[in-house]
């Protein structure tokens, strides 16, 4: 190479490299700017700031981070402006930020020496980041931030201002240092299915994280916790740490908590009668659940709700359409009913419902989904109302998962059509059977059907003695026990579309299954002594005929032998 290109090409790389570095640092800021401003976050009150007519104050709610923030508020002819001096350098540029919440916020800085510059927001139920940049002039060495709101408005609150740029040599808030482990941490309380947790606040924390048996559940800015959906009458290990920007602290002191048995209320009598009770004005009576006659002894709260997560259901109150009825009435409603020995449950389907549990997952989303409705609103279990088809594999899955989480206790009924309960081939048949050690009853829907065939491979047709017992004696002949067989029927004429029978059939029928008399043609090879009971649509249509059936059909269950 000759020295001449040798030469050159010394020249073009370190051109070259003076351009990579200059382009490498454009737009980027220095690794020595810092953030200028004192007591950013009002962790140290309002030390370094200085707030007109005595508007400003320090909170621990609301905070964005930290343990406490700012919170201004103007009067009269005050717009609640907290200012700080803050030292800058000459000729520099600087970012200008800060968090708000609450009323019109206000941001800005003054005495820059080139332009002044400020933005503001309208008020925010959120917090919400106000951000600008200026620039010192030639011999601009401190400047004035601040933060105002408007008069008239609500208090407004501020965290995390920063002024960021050069560092003005006033000196800057110390570097977070990663917070000691929490000390003083207790149970607090405990559920079948949750334990409720304390600890003691941990200087420049921002969060903790709470573990359960080594693994991390939840995180939580305050100093208590509570964990969920833990199994009933098992031991758990929880530990917490403290946090901030500078990292996590070793694992506190580890507490042991255990949850409480499974509640266990009044057990069911031998002989029930189930009404569904509706969450929507039909032209039924409109009952509120206190309202629901004494006779039933299982209410089926219908109906949950799809949501748009696969096989997972949610309830909601139809306060509207239920003259205002409130959802902590419902509750409270829910409460009383189940001190009187009742059981309330909620129905998943309908003629219209679309939940759909086909494979593992949604089997999982359903599972969860009823446990969660049932800490929600104490419902005591579930009914199983599907008139679009189940797949008896995963319902069977879901209904085993619920029953793990739920325990002993859990009401689990089910309410198919006459049509799907023909032969132990169909799929709500196979349900039933698969769970038969966790299943309460079957309601089957002796109603809204054409003639089916009865146990004796007889075609029957419904609205008679016949038509009940004949197709029951396929149930109990077909490895359902007695005490889960129920049957299913109208309150009144305007409850169904057809199949209306009058109360003293449906007592004839119960008649002639448990004690072998008053049957129709059809008359059982055995009795079924341990027979549950009935069940109807709707204790809304029973009211609105002056309780017709309920008067006498409740009474004849319960006295049978």
């Amino acid at each position: 190479m000759s020295p001449q290109k040798r030469s050159i090409r010394l020249w073009a790389g370190a051109v070259t490299a003076a351009l990579a570095l200059s382009l490498t640092g454009a737009g980027q800021a220095s690794a020595a700017d810092v953030n200028n401003a004192k007591n950013a976050g009002f962790e140290s009150g309002l030390s370094n700031w200085t707030c007109s007519a005595n508007s400003g104050t320090t909170v621990t709610s609301p905070v964005r981070t930290g343990t406490t923030a700012l919170k201004a508020t103007p009067a009269g002819q005050d717009n609640a402006r907290c200012t700080q001096t803050v030292a800058v350098k000459p000729n520099s540029t600087y970012a200008l930020s800060a968090w708000v919440q609450g009323g019109y916020a206000y941001l800005g800085v003054t005495g820059t020496g080139t332009t002044d510059v400020s933005t503001w927001t309208p008020d925010s139920t959120s917090w919400k980041q106000l951000t600008t940049s200026f620039t010192t002039g030639a011999s601009t060495t401190s400047v004035t931030v601040y933060t105002h709101g408007w008069y008239g408005q609500p208090a407004y609150y501020a965290d995390d201002l920063s002024v960021y740029g050069p560092d003005g040599g006033g000196g800057t808030d110390p570097a977070p240092t990663i917070p000691g482990a929490p000390a003083g941490l207790s149970v607090s309380g405990t559920t079948s299915s949750s334990v409720s947790l304390a600890w003691n606040t941990v200087a420049g924390a921002t969060g903790y994280h709470v573990y359960r048996d080594g693994t991390k559940v939840t995180a939580v800015t305050g100093t208590s916790a509570t964990v969920t959906g833990l199994a009933a009458s098992t031991s758990y290990s929880f530990q917490v740490t403290a946090v901030n920007s500078a990292g996590e602290s070793v694992k506190s002191a580890a507490v042991t908590g255990r949850t409480t048995a499974t509640p266990v209320g009044p057990a069911l009598p031998k002989h029930a009668v189930t009404g569904y009770w509706q969450n929507f004005n039909n032209g039924a009576t409109v009952q509120r659940l206190a309202d629901v006659q004494s006779q039933y002894d299982i209410i089926a709260v219908a109906f949950a709700d799809a949501t748009s997560t696969p096989g997972a259901v949610t309830f909601n109150l139809d306060s509207a359409g239920l003259g205002g009825y409130t959802v902590d009435q419902f509750k409270a409603d829910v409460k009383t009913k189940q001190a009187a020995g009742k059981k309330v449950i909620v129905s998943v389907g309908g003629e219209r419902g679309t939940v759909a549990v086909n494979d593992a997952a949604s089997a999982a989303n359903f599972a969860n989904s009823v446990y969660s409705l049932m800490q929600t609103y104490g419902f005591d279990g579930v009914d199983i109302d599907l008139e679009n088809g189940l797949n008896a594999t995963y319902m069977t899955q879901a209904l085993r998962s619920l029953s793990s989480k739920a325990g002993s206790s859990l009401v689990i009924t089910m309410a198919p059509q006459t049509i799907d309960m023909q032969s132990t081939s169909n799929s709500y048949f196979q349900t039933a059977l698969n769970i038969k050690d966790i299943l309460t009853v079957v309601n089957m829907q002796y109603y809204n059907s054409g003639s089916m065939l009865g146990c004796d491979g007889k075609v029957y047709s419904q609205g008679s003695v016949d038509f009940l017992t004949a197709l029951a004696c396929i149930q109990l002949e077909g490895g359902l026990a007695p005490s889960q067989v129920g049957l299913g029927l109208p309150a009144s004429t305007r409850g169904a579309g057809s199949g209306y029978v009058s109360p003293s059939v449906v007592n004839n029928a119960l008649d002639c299954l448990a004690r072998g008399t008053n049957c129709g043609s059809f008359k059982p090879s055995r009795t079924y002594p341990d027979l549950r009971g009935a069940m109807t649509w709707s204790t809304n249509w029973d009211a609105a005929a002056g309780n017709a059936w309920s008067n006498a059909v409740g009474p004849h269950v319960h006295g049978l032998p």
